[in-house]
């Protein structure tokens, strides 16, 4: 895709799935090329998930749309650079209402968090070394914005051998690299594994994935590059029960209009011009970009708030359908799973309050609260899943199918057998279930549990980044004090630095 590729800016839902038509795309899925995606069983579902954040701008504007400051018009919060405490909030907001609405991930989170992540490093880059990243990476936000696309992120490299840096690796692309500078541009090599939608978007922006020794260099790379660029091949990742997609019928899909999407990245020779590079071998600022991101984007996690909203409300359904609604058990369990899910939201909202303006004018979230929301999130959706399974009985796993339902010989034995409350249709009652299945089991669940734990960084990332931060010598300090204990002026000087910081006045939320 060029710059000039839509000339006019994607409004609904409905143009942004026309936009992705007729590409010259490389991708695999189950050992076969594709030609086109857009129609594909079971790629589809993902593509509307992505065109919900467009008709989101329609229904909900007051969530979705902001002013922007490139190009003075209204934007899609998913391409705006956060400048207050208010825009991340609202970002929270957004997030969660979009996983109200399709009960999966709707995979823009990655490409927002990397644009603002991005903003306040190339400026800092910039600073120090006399670059004009920050005017490129201005340029690019400000076109992107024009013609509204979806923009995502490539941070996850493949790694190969853990305990080895990537200039070590015995294959050198399991990181991707610069293999090639001239006066146009750097050519990139390397692979970027389950990259969330990629392939709905309309443009990647490649990252590095972890902080960066001197010689590492060429793999201190960031550039921007439309999704159809020669070289790139999409492997098309599976998820559980996919092939359900395929079948006639959708009750059997549990969610048959939405779902998530994951893919392996290969790129080969990719050219990406300079005025798309934003990062060349400054490999001091990896580990800040790396940390920046991570930041926006662990509570950017509240979207599982979202969806767990969706699953909430199929475990009381199941129950109501069942006949059981104010048994007290099940109000219990009920209650425990809201209890868990307003945890996610509200850490992720507090991180978004608790935020700071960096150098640029772009504003960041606080990092401890972030890495408490997606540590949370590692944990809270299995236990609401558990739940949830516990509410709708081993009938969610061993039900026949819906070719069963619709056969002549055997339907009316599943419509009788299945039956709960007279008033309730034995189909309504199989939905729901599938649902929860789907959301427990099967596709969804990639984005609602195997995602939650691994994306942004698997549980030990959070706990290594709040050990970082959580100051114990200032706390024992506070703890000395209340006791009468002597101590160092010093300390107890660190100790006010630690509450104006932690207790530092915010201005309210619109």
């Amino acid at each position: 895709m060029s710059d000039t590729s839509i000339p006019t800016p994607i409004e609904t839902g409905e143009a942004y799935i026309e936009s992705l038509r007729n590409r010259n795309l490389k991708i695999f899925y189950r050992g076969e090329q594709i030609s086109d995606p857009v129609d594909h069983p079971v790629i589809r579902p993902s593509i509307n998930a992505v065109a919900a954040t467009y008709d989101i701008a329609q229904t909900h504007p007051e969530l979705a749309l902001t002013n922007s400051p490139f190009t003075g018009n209204p934007v899609n919060r998913f391409l705006h650079i956060a400048t207050s405490q208010s825009d991340l909030v609202q970002q929270n907001k957004m997030q969660r209402k979009l996983g109200q609405l399709t009960g999966t991930c709707f995979q823009r989170c990655v490409g927002m968090d990397a644009l603002n992540a991005l903003f306040s490093v190339t400026y800092e880059i910039d600073e120090k070394e006399g670059t004009n990243y920050h005017q490129r990476l201005s340029a690019f936000i400000k076109l992107t914005q024009e013609a509204n696309l979806v923009i995502g992120g490539a941070m996850t490299d493949v790694k190969g051998d853990r305990s080895k840096a990537p200039h070590e690796q015995s294959d050198p692309d399991l990181f991707v690299r610069i293999v090639k500078r001239d006066e146009s541009g750097v050519w990139i090599s390397g692979a970027k594994a389950h990259q969330t939608g990629c392939l709905n978007s309309h443009w990647l922006v490649v990252m590095p994935t972890m902080r960066l020794g001197l010689h590492d260099k060429d793999y201190a790379i960031v550039g921007a590059i439309p999704v159809d660029a020669p070289g790139i091949t999409y492997i098309y990742g599976r998820q559980s029960c996919d092939l359900r997609s395929l079948e006639e019928g959708s009750i059997d899909e549990g969610n048959a209009q939405f779902g998530g999407q994951e893919a392996m990245l290969v790129f080969e020779d990719v050219f990406i011009p300079w005025e798309r590079v934003f990062m060349d071998g400054e490999h001091e600022f990896a580990s800040m970009l790396v940390e920046r991101f991570t930041c926006y984007h662990r509570r950017s996690y509240v979207c599982k708030s979202g969806v767990g909203d969706v699953l909430i409300g199929a475990a009381a359904t199941v129950a109501d359908y069942n006949g059981v609604p104010k048994a007290s058990h099940i109000r219990d369990k009920l209650v425990e799973m809201t209890h868990l899910n307003e945890t996610i939201y509200a850490t992720g909202i507090a991180s978004s309050f608790q935020s700071h303006e960096t150098k640029s004018g772009c504003f960041l979230n606080d990092d401890m609260i972030a890495n408490v929301c997606k540590h949370h999130v590692t944990k809270i959706p299995f236990e609401i899943s558990r739940l949830a399974q516990d509410l709708a009985g081993g009938l969610m796993v061993t039900m026949p199918s819906e070719a069963d339902l619709e056969s002549p010989e055997i339907g009316h034995l599943i419509e009788k057998f299945l039956k709960a409350r007279d008033d309730v249709p034995t189909r309504d009652r199989m939905k729901i279930l599938r649902l929860i299945e789907n959301m427990t089991l099967g596709r969804n669940a990639v984005g609602y549990l195997t995602e939650s734990m691994h994306g942004a960084g698997s549980p030990q990332a959070q706990r290594i980044q709040i050990g970082r931060q959580m100051q114990l010598d200032e706390k024992m300090t506070l703890a000395k004090d209340l006791a009468n204990i002597k101590m160092d002026q010093s300390k107890s000087v660190h100790t006010k630095q630690y509450l104006d910081r932690v207790f530092r006045p915010e201005s309210p939320i619109d």
